[in-house]
Protein backbone atom coordinates (compact mmCIF):
# COMPACT_ATOMS: atom_id res chain seq x y z
CA UNK A 1 0.00 0.00 0.00
CA UNK A 2 1.59 3.29 -0.91
CA UNK A 3 2.02 6.33 2.03
CA UNK A 4 -0.95 8.27 -0.01
CA UNK A 5 -3.26 5.36 0.38
CA UNK A 6 -2.29 3.84 3.58
CA UNK A 7 -3.20 7.95 5.42
CA UNK A 8 -6.44 7.98 3.71
CA UNK A 9 -7.04 4.23 4.41
CA UNK A 10 -5.98 5.08 8.59
CA UNK A 11 -8.30 8.56 8.19
CA UNK A 12 -11.07 6.34 6.99
CA UNK A 13 -10.76 3.77 10.13
CA UNK A 14 -10.56 6.94 12.30
CA UNK A 15 -13.73 8.10 11.29
CA UNK A 16 -15.00 4.40 12.13
CA UNK A 17 -13.71 4.31 15.42
CA UNK A 18 -11.55 2.01 15.15
CA UNK A 19 -7.98 4.22 15.34
CA UNK A 20 -6.16 5.38 18.44
CA UNK A 21 -6.97 9.21 18.52
CA UNK A 22 -3.55 11.42 17.43
CA UNK A 23 -3.43 13.19 20.75
CA UNK A 24 -1.53 9.54 22.31
CA UNK A 25 0.81 9.92 19.61
CA UNK A 26 3.40 11.64 21.50
CA UNK A 27 5.94 9.83 23.73
CA UNK A 28 9.21 8.51 22.57
CA UNK A 29 10.01 4.98 22.19
CA UNK A 30 11.96 3.55 25.26
CA UNK A 31 15.20 1.59 24.09
CA UNK A 32 15.01 -2.12 24.82
CA UNK A 33 16.38 -2.75 28.28
CA UNK A 34 17.73 -6.11 29.29
CA UNK A 35 15.49 -7.98 31.64
CA UNK A 36 15.64 -11.57 32.85
CA UNK A 37 14.45 -13.76 30.37
CA UNK A 38 11.04 -15.95 31.47
CA UNK A 39 11.82 -19.49 32.47
CA UNK A 40 11.43 -21.27 29.34
CA UNK A 41 13.75 -19.47 27.20
CA UNK A 42 16.76 -20.89 27.33
CA UNK A 43 19.15 -19.54 30.06
CA UNK A 44 22.18 -18.13 27.20
CA UNK A 45 19.45 -15.87 25.23
CA UNK A 46 19.16 -12.41 26.00
CA UNK A 47 15.82 -10.92 26.91
CA UNK A 48 14.67 -7.06 26.74
CA UNK A 49 11.63 -4.90 27.68
CA UNK A 50 10.09 -1.66 26.83
CA UNK A 51 7.26 0.71 25.68
CA UNK A 52 6.79 1.92 21.87
CA UNK A 53 5.86 5.07 22.95
CA UNK A 54 2.74 5.03 21.77
CA UNK A 55 1.04 2.94 24.86
CA UNK A 56 2.39 -0.63 23.77
CA UNK A 57 4.92 -2.49 25.85
CA UNK A 58 6.91 -5.38 23.96
CA UNK A 59 9.68 -8.43 25.14
CA UNK A 60 12.54 -8.94 22.46
CA UNK A 61 14.65 -12.58 23.01
CA UNK A 62 17.70 -13.16 21.24
CA UNK A 63 19.29 -16.67 21.23
CA UNK A 64 22.91 -17.08 21.95
CA UNK A 65 23.47 -18.48 18.50
CA UNK A 66 20.90 -16.89 16.74
CA UNK A 67 20.26 -17.77 12.97
CA UNK A 68 19.88 -13.96 12.02
CA UNK A 69 16.64 -14.68 11.79
CA UNK A 70 13.60 -12.08 12.90
CA UNK A 71 9.78 -13.57 14.07
CA UNK A 72 7.70 -10.73 14.76
CA UNK A 73 4.78 -12.34 16.92
CA UNK A 74 1.52 -10.67 16.82
CA UNK A 75 -0.56 -12.07 20.00
CA UNK A 76 -4.33 -13.19 19.63
CA UNK A 77 -7.05 -11.74 21.79
CA UNK A 78 -7.73 -9.32 21.69
CA UNK A 79 -7.64 -8.34 25.56
CA UNK A 80 -10.19 -5.69 26.34
CA UNK A 81 -8.54 -3.91 29.47
CA UNK A 82 -5.57 -2.04 28.93
CA UNK A 83 -1.89 -3.25 27.74
CA UNK A 84 0.03 -5.25 30.10
CA UNK A 85 3.55 -5.79 30.17
CA UNK A 86 3.27 -9.14 31.43
CA UNK A 87 1.03 -10.27 28.11
CA UNK A 88 4.34 -10.42 25.66
CA UNK A 89 6.12 -11.73 28.79
CA UNK A 90 3.67 -14.75 28.73
CA UNK A 91 3.73 -14.80 25.31
CA UNK A 92 7.60 -15.31 24.99
CA UNK A 93 7.05 -17.61 27.85
CA UNK A 94 4.62 -19.65 25.72
CA UNK A 95 6.82 -19.63 22.56
CA UNK A 96 9.99 -19.92 23.57
CA UNK A 97 10.24 -22.55 21.38
CA UNK A 98 10.55 -20.01 18.84
CA UNK A 99 14.14 -19.13 20.79
CA UNK A 100 15.23 -22.63 21.19
CA UNK A 101 15.05 -23.18 17.39
CA UNK A 102 17.37 -20.38 16.77
CA UNK A 103 15.63 -17.17 15.74
CA UNK A 104 15.03 -14.20 17.40
CA UNK A 105 11.40 -13.39 18.74
CA UNK A 106 9.74 -9.90 19.52
CA UNK A 107 6.11 -9.20 20.44
CA UNK A 108 3.86 -6.22 21.01
CA UNK A 109 1.11 -6.28 23.59
CA UNK A 110 -0.80 -3.54 21.05
CA UNK A 111 -1.30 -0.09 22.60
CA UNK A 112 -4.54 -0.49 23.79
CA UNK A 113 -7.07 -3.17 24.85
CA UNK A 114 -9.85 -4.23 22.68
CA UNK A 115 -10.47 -4.46 18.95
CA UNK A 116 -8.87 -3.03 16.42
CA UNK A 117 -6.50 -5.20 13.76
CA UNK A 118 -5.06 -2.44 12.27
CA UNK A 119 -3.62 -1.09 15.05
CA UNK A 120 -2.32 -4.08 16.24
CA UNK A 121 -0.76 -4.52 12.47
CA UNK A 122 0.57 -1.05 12.87
CA UNK A 123 2.07 -1.94 16.18
CA UNK A 124 3.41 -4.88 15.33
CA UNK A 125 5.52 -2.59 12.46
CA UNK A 126 7.07 -0.35 14.80
CA UNK A 127 8.20 -2.92 17.21
CA UNK A 128 10.13 -4.49 14.15
CA UNK A 129 11.51 -1.35 13.65
CA UNK A 130 12.50 -0.67 17.20
CA UNK A 131 14.36 -3.91 16.68
CA UNK A 132 16.13 -3.09 13.66
CA UNK A 133 17.39 0.36 15.46
CA UNK A 134 18.86 -1.29 17.92
CA UNK A 135 19.93 -4.91 17.08
CA UNK A 136 20.50 -4.59 13.33
CA UNK A 137 18.92 -5.89 9.91
CA UNK A 138 17.63 -9.64 10.10
CA UNK A 139 18.67 -11.40 7.36
CA UNK A 140 14.85 -12.34 7.40
CA UNK A 141 11.88 -11.49 8.99
CA UNK A 142 9.22 -13.95 9.94
CA UNK A 143 5.48 -12.37 10.70
CA UNK A 144 3.74 -14.82 12.80
CA UNK A 145 0.10 -13.87 13.85
CA UNK A 146 -1.75 -16.44 16.46
CA UNK A 147 -5.06 -16.53 17.12
CA UNK A 148 -6.64 -12.73 16.32
CA UNK A 149 -3.01 -12.09 15.62
CA UNK A 150 -3.48 -14.37 12.54
CA UNK A 151 -5.98 -11.26 11.30
CA UNK A 152 -3.34 -8.87 12.25
CA UNK A 153 -0.60 -10.86 10.54
CA UNK A 154 -2.33 -11.04 7.09
CA UNK A 155 -3.33 -7.66 7.62
CA UNK A 156 0.49 -6.18 8.20
CA UNK A 157 1.55 -7.99 5.01
CA UNK A 158 -1.05 -6.46 3.29
CA UNK A 159 -0.22 -2.95 4.90
CA UNK A 160 3.34 -2.59 4.84
CA UNK A 161 3.68 -4.50 1.15
CA UNK A 162 6.76 -3.61 -1.90
CA UNK A 163 5.96 0.25 -3.03
CA UNK A 164 7.57 2.71 -5.12
CA UNK A 165 10.71 0.19 -5.12
CA UNK A 166 10.93 -0.57 -1.80
CA UNK A 167 10.51 -4.41 -0.51
CA UNK A 168 8.37 -5.45 1.98
CA UNK A 169 9.66 -5.41 5.63
CA UNK A 170 8.48 -9.01 5.88
CA UNK A 171 9.76 -12.14 4.16
CA UNK A 172 7.19 -14.46 4.94
CA UNK A 173 3.65 -14.82 6.73
CA UNK A 174 2.97 -17.77 8.86
CA UNK A 175 -0.04 -18.28 10.82
CA UNK A 176 -1.44 -20.41 13.03
CA UNK A 177 -4.86 -20.77 15.02
CA UNK A 178 -6.01 -18.33 12.83
CA UNK A 179 -9.14 -16.05 13.31
CA UNK A 180 -9.39 -15.44 9.42
CA UNK A 181 -11.75 -13.80 7.10
CA UNK A 182 -12.41 -10.27 9.00
CA UNK A 183 -14.51 -9.42 12.00
CA UNK A 184 -17.54 -9.87 10.69
CA UNK A 185 -17.08 -13.61 9.60
CA UNK A 186 -15.54 -14.91 12.59
CA UNK A 187 -17.84 -13.45 15.14
CA UNK A 188 -21.48 -13.43 13.49
CA UNK A 189 -21.73 -16.76 15.37
CA UNK A 190 -21.60 -15.12 18.91
CA UNK A 191 -24.55 -13.26 18.56
CA UNK A 192 -26.12 -16.65 17.53
CA UNK A 193 -25.15 -17.84 20.95
CA UNK A 194 -26.22 -14.65 22.69
CA UNK A 195 -30.04 -14.79 20.83
CA UNK A 196 -29.88 -18.52 21.41
CA UNK A 197 -28.73 -18.85 24.97
CA UNK A 198 -31.45 -15.64 25.66
CA UNK A 199 -34.47 -17.53 23.90
CA UNK A 200 -33.55 -20.50 26.08
CA UNK A 201 -32.53 -19.28 29.62
CA UNK A 202 -33.90 -15.67 29.68
CA UNK A 203 -31.01 -14.45 32.35
CA UNK A 204 -28.61 -12.57 30.12
CA UNK A 205 -30.17 -9.49 30.75
CA UNK A 206 -32.54 -10.98 33.36
CA UNK A 207 -36.11 -10.31 33.46
CA UNK A 208 -35.19 -7.12 36.23
CA UNK A 209 -32.65 -5.90 34.32
CA UNK A 210 -32.35 -3.54 31.49
CA UNK A 211 -33.30 -5.17 28.56
CA UNK A 212 -30.89 -3.92 25.90
CA UNK A 213 -29.77 -5.35 21.87
CA UNK A 214 -28.13 -8.07 22.43
CA UNK A 215 -25.39 -6.93 19.74
CA UNK A 216 -24.60 -4.20 22.34
CA UNK A 217 -22.72 -7.10 24.24
CA UNK A 218 -23.63 -5.00 27.42
CA UNK A 219 -25.24 -1.61 27.99
CA UNK A 220 -22.25 1.01 28.60
CA UNK A 221 -22.84 1.53 32.61
CA UNK A 222 -23.28 -1.87 33.38
CA UNK A 223 -21.50 -4.06 36.03
CA UNK A 224 -21.69 -7.79 35.17
CA UNK A 225 -18.96 -9.27 35.95
CA UNK A 226 -17.73 -12.63 34.30
CA UNK A 227 -17.90 -14.80 37.17
CA UNK A 228 -21.62 -13.62 37.55
CA UNK A 229 -22.08 -14.26 34.16
CA UNK A 230 -20.42 -17.88 34.00
CA UNK A 231 -22.86 -18.34 37.46
CA UNK A 232 -25.88 -17.19 35.49
CA UNK A 233 -24.73 -20.05 32.79
CA UNK A 234 -24.15 -22.81 34.95
CA UNK A 235 -27.34 -22.08 36.89
CA UNK A 236 -29.61 -22.36 33.62
CA UNK A 237 -27.59 -24.91 31.66
CA UNK A 238 -25.65 -27.07 34.21
CA UNK A 239 -21.85 -26.18 32.20
CA UNK A 240 -19.21 -26.38 34.98
CA UNK A 241 -21.37 -29.33 36.72
CA UNK A 242 -20.27 -33.09 36.35
CA UNK A 243 -22.58 -34.04 33.53
CA UNK A 244 -24.59 -36.33 36.49
CA UNK A 245 -25.34 -33.44 38.57
CA UNK A 246 -27.19 -31.85 35.90
CA UNK A 247 -31.06 -31.86 36.22
CA UNK A 248 -32.93 -32.99 33.30
CA UNK A 249 -33.43 -29.45 32.56
CA UNK A 250 -30.24 -27.90 32.22
CA UNK A 251 -29.12 -31.30 29.68
CA UNK A 252 -31.54 -30.05 27.70
CA UNK A 253 -31.20 -26.15 27.51
CA UNK A 254 -27.38 -27.14 27.10
CA UNK A 255 -28.13 -29.35 24.26
CA UNK A 256 -30.32 -26.78 22.40
CA UNK A 257 -27.83 -24.14 23.10
CA UNK A 258 -24.79 -26.40 21.90
CA UNK A 259 -26.74 -27.77 18.56
CA UNK A 260 -27.51 -24.66 17.21
CA UNK A 261 -24.68 -22.58 17.99
CA UNK A 262 -21.90 -25.58 16.96
CA UNK A 263 -19.46 -24.67 19.83
CA UNK A 264 -18.61 -27.60 22.39
CA UNK A 265 -19.43 -27.35 25.71
CA UNK A 266 -15.64 -26.30 26.69
CA UNK A 267 -15.84 -23.10 25.78
CA UNK A 268 -19.68 -22.30 25.87
CA UNK A 269 -18.37 -19.30 28.45
CA UNK A 270 -15.70 -18.02 26.71
CA UNK A 271 -17.66 -17.51 23.58
CA UNK A 272 -20.22 -15.93 25.66
CA UNK A 273 -17.57 -13.29 27.11
CA UNK A 274 -16.70 -12.78 23.80
CA UNK A 275 -20.09 -12.23 22.98
CA UNK A 276 -20.37 -9.69 25.67
CA UNK A 277 -17.14 -7.81 26.69
CA UNK A 278 -15.98 -7.46 23.01
CA UNK A 279 -19.36 -6.92 21.56
CA UNK A 280 -19.46 -4.07 24.16
CA UNK A 281 -16.10 -2.78 23.06
CA UNK A 282 -16.60 -3.34 19.37
CA UNK A 283 -20.22 -1.63 19.00
CA UNK A 284 -19.35 1.29 21.82
CA UNK A 285 -15.85 2.19 21.61
CA UNK A 286 -15.06 1.56 17.92
CA UNK A 287 -17.81 1.83 15.71
CA UNK A 288 -20.28 4.55 17.26
CA UNK A 289 -22.89 2.59 19.08
CA UNK A 290 -23.29 1.24 15.47
CA UNK A 291 -24.35 -3.01 14.83
CA UNK A 292 -21.92 -4.78 12.65
CA UNK A 293 -23.02 -8.25 13.18
CA UNK A 294 -26.99 -9.83 11.63
CA UNK A 295 -28.85 -12.36 12.37
CA UNK A 296 -31.91 -11.86 9.90
CA UNK A 297 -32.35 -15.30 7.41
CA UNK A 298 -30.30 -17.15 9.80
CA UNK A 299 -32.00 -20.71 10.58
CA UNK A 300 -31.02 -22.74 13.58
CA UNK A 301 -30.67 -26.28 13.93
CA UNK A 302 -32.45 -28.16 16.33
CA UNK A 303 -34.53 -31.32 17.79
CA UNK A 304 -37.72 -31.05 14.90
CA UNK A 305 -40.14 -30.84 18.19
CA UNK A 306 -38.37 -27.31 18.75
CA UNK A 307 -37.15 -26.08 15.67
CA UNK A 308 -40.06 -23.90 15.04
CA UNK A 309 -40.53 -22.36 18.06
CA UNK A 310 -36.76 -21.68 18.33
CA UNK A 311 -36.67 -20.00 15.03
CA UNK A 312 -39.79 -18.05 16.12
CA UNK A 313 -38.52 -16.98 18.92
CA UNK A 314 -35.06 -15.53 18.39
CA UNK A 315 -34.38 -12.01 18.70
CA UNK A 316 -33.41 -10.67 15.11
CA UNK A 317 -31.74 -8.59 14.23
CA UNK A 318 -30.60 -6.61 11.26
CA UNK A 319 -26.80 -5.50 10.43
CA UNK A 320 -26.16 -1.88 10.08
CA UNK A 321 -24.12 -1.87 6.80
CA UNK A 322 -22.11 1.25 7.59
CA UNK A 323 -20.89 -0.84 10.93
CA UNK A 324 -20.22 -3.97 8.61
CA UNK A 325 -17.96 -1.94 6.09
CA UNK A 326 -16.18 -0.42 9.06
CA UNK A 327 -15.39 -3.35 10.54
CA UNK A 328 -14.15 -5.03 7.14
CA UNK A 329 -12.16 -2.46 6.24
CA UNK A 330 -10.45 -2.81 9.82
CA UNK A 331 -10.20 -6.19 10.02
CA UNK A 332 -10.99 -8.02 6.35
CA UNK A 333 -8.09 -8.99 4.31
CA UNK A 334 -7.73 -8.43 0.45
CA UNK A 335 -5.42 -11.15 0.17
CA UNK A 336 -3.12 -9.06 -1.63
CA UNK A 337 -0.29 -9.95 -0.74
CA UNK A 338 2.87 -11.51 -2.39
CA UNK A 339 4.31 -13.14 1.07
CA UNK A 340 4.87 -16.68 0.93
CA UNK A 341 2.43 -17.97 4.08
CA UNK A 342 1.69 -21.17 5.93
CA UNK A 343 -0.89 -21.60 8.03
CA UNK A 344 -1.56 -24.72 10.65
CA UNK A 345 -4.81 -24.74 12.48
CA UNK A 346 -6.03 -27.89 14.41
CA UNK A 347 -8.81 -29.54 13.20
CA UNK A 348 -11.16 -29.37 16.66
CA UNK A 349 -10.43 -25.70 17.25
CA UNK A 350 -12.70 -24.55 19.72
CA UNK A 351 -12.57 -21.11 19.88
CA UNK A 352 -11.59 -20.10 16.06
CA UNK A 353 -13.27 -22.62 14.06
CA UNK A 354 -11.54 -24.91 11.05
CA UNK A 355 -13.75 -23.78 8.69
CA UNK A 356 -12.28 -20.21 8.83
CA UNK A 357 -9.45 -21.68 6.63
CA UNK A 358 -11.37 -22.28 3.96
CA UNK A 359 -12.91 -18.11 3.95
CA UNK A 360 -9.22 -17.71 4.03
CA UNK A 361 -8.08 -19.64 0.65
CA UNK A 362 -11.21 -18.26 -1.03
CA UNK A 363 -9.91 -14.65 -0.30
CA UNK A 364 -6.38 -15.66 -1.44
CA UNK A 365 -8.12 -17.47 -4.27
CA UNK A 366 -10.19 -14.03 -5.26
CA UNK A 367 -7.14 -12.03 -5.00
CA UNK A 368 -4.93 -14.42 -7.33
CA UNK A 369 -2.49 -15.05 -4.48
CA UNK A 370 -3.51 -18.67 -3.73
CA UNK A 371 0.08 -20.40 -5.43
CA UNK A 372 1.47 -18.72 -2.26
CA UNK A 373 -0.70 -20.22 0.26
CA UNK A 374 -0.01 -23.52 2.10
CA UNK A 375 -2.75 -24.91 4.39
CA UNK A 376 -1.83 -27.44 6.99
CA UNK A 377 -4.04 -29.01 9.89
CA UNK A 378 -3.63 -30.94 12.59
CA UNK A 379 -5.58 -33.45 14.92
CA UNK A 380 -5.18 -31.70 18.19
CA UNK A 381 -8.20 -29.58 20.07
CA UNK A 382 -6.41 -27.12 21.05
CA UNK A 383 -6.37 -23.02 20.39
CA UNK A 384 -4.10 -21.24 22.53
CA UNK A 385 -0.72 -23.25 21.04
CA UNK A 386 -0.11 -26.72 19.47
CA UNK A 387 2.39 -29.10 19.82
CA UNK A 388 6.08 -27.93 20.13
CA UNK A 389 7.67 -29.13 16.79
CA UNK A 390 5.35 -27.60 14.75
CA UNK A 391 6.17 -24.28 15.15
CA UNK A 392 9.57 -24.58 14.17
CA UNK A 393 8.49 -27.23 11.09
CA UNK A 394 6.91 -24.26 9.72
CA UNK A 395 9.47 -21.69 10.57
CA UNK A 396 12.60 -23.72 8.98
CA UNK A 397 9.79 -24.57 5.86
CA UNK A 398 9.21 -20.84 5.49
CA UNK A 399 12.46 -20.03 5.00
CA UNK A 400 13.33 -22.73 2.65
CA UNK A 401 10.84 -21.30 0.40
CA UNK A 402 12.31 -18.32 0.84
CA UNK A 403 15.68 -18.82 0.39
CA UNK A 404 15.79 -21.81 -2.10
CA UNK A 405 12.28 -21.62 -3.66
CA UNK A 406 11.48 -24.91 -2.10
CA UNK A 407 7.51 -24.55 -1.51
CA UNK A 408 6.86 -26.77 1.26
CA UNK A 409 3.35 -28.60 0.81
CA UNK A 410 1.70 -30.55 3.58
CA UNK A 411 3.06 -33.70 3.12
CA UNK A 412 6.76 -32.24 4.12
CA UNK A 413 5.44 -29.60 6.62
CA UNK A 414 4.42 -33.31 8.33
CA UNK A 415 7.69 -34.89 7.35
CA UNK A 416 9.60 -31.65 8.56
CA UNK A 417 7.47 -31.50 11.64
CA UNK A 418 8.59 -35.28 12.67
CA UNK A 419 11.86 -34.27 12.36
CA UNK A 420 11.79 -32.25 15.01
CA UNK A 421 9.96 -34.45 17.88
CA UNK A 422 13.80 -35.60 19.25
CA UNK A 423 15.13 -31.73 19.49
CA UNK A 424 11.84 -30.59 21.17
CA UNK A 425 10.81 -32.20 24.40
CA UNK A 426 9.13 -31.33 26.71
CA UNK A 427 5.30 -30.41 28.30
CA UNK A 428 3.71 -29.42 25.47
CA UNK A 429 5.86 -31.57 22.61
CA UNK A 430 3.14 -34.35 22.45
CA UNK A 431 4.41 -35.01 19.36
CA UNK A 432 3.42 -34.16 15.28
CA UNK A 433 -0.22 -34.52 14.36
CA UNK A 434 -0.44 -33.18 10.97
CA UNK A 435 -2.74 -34.47 8.81
CA UNK A 436 -1.52 -34.27 5.21
CA UNK A 437 -4.64 -34.79 3.17
CA UNK A 438 -7.33 -33.26 5.47
CA UNK A 439 -9.10 -30.36 4.00
CA UNK A 440 -11.65 -28.02 6.17
CA UNK A 441 -15.47 -28.01 4.86
CA UNK A 442 -16.81 -23.77 4.11
CA UNK A 443 -17.58 -21.50 7.00
CA UNK A 444 -21.80 -21.51 6.20
CA UNK A 445 -20.98 -25.52 7.08
CA UNK A 446 -20.46 -24.46 10.52
CA UNK A 447 -22.21 -20.28 10.82
CA UNK A 448 -25.51 -20.38 9.22
CA UNK A 449 -25.43 -17.59 6.51
CA UNK A 450 -26.65 -14.23 7.16
CA UNK A 451 -29.62 -12.67 4.61
CA UNK A 452 -27.39 -10.50 2.08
Amino acid sequence: MTQPRRLAFAAALAAAGLALPAAARTAAPSAPRPATCPAAVPADARCYTGADGQGAFYWIAIPKDWNRVLVMHAHGGPETGPPRPQRSEEDLQRWAVTVKAGYAWAGSTYRRGGYGVTMAAEDTERLRRIFVAHFGTPRRTLLHGQSYGAGVAAKAAELYAPAGGAKSPYDGLVLTSGVLGGGNTAYDFRLDLRVVYQYVCRNHPAADEPQYPLWQGLPPDSTLTRKELAERVRACTGVGLPAAQRTPAQAARLKTILTAVRIPERTLVAHLNWGTWLFQDVVQKRLGGRNPFGNVGVTYAAAPEEAAALNAGVARYAADPQAQGALAADSLPTGRTALPTVTLHAIDDPTAFVELEDSYRRIREAAGTADRLVQAFSTERSHSYLSDPEYPALFDAMLDWIDRGEKPSPDSLAQRCAAQVPRFTGESASGCHLQPAWRPQPIEHRVPPRAP
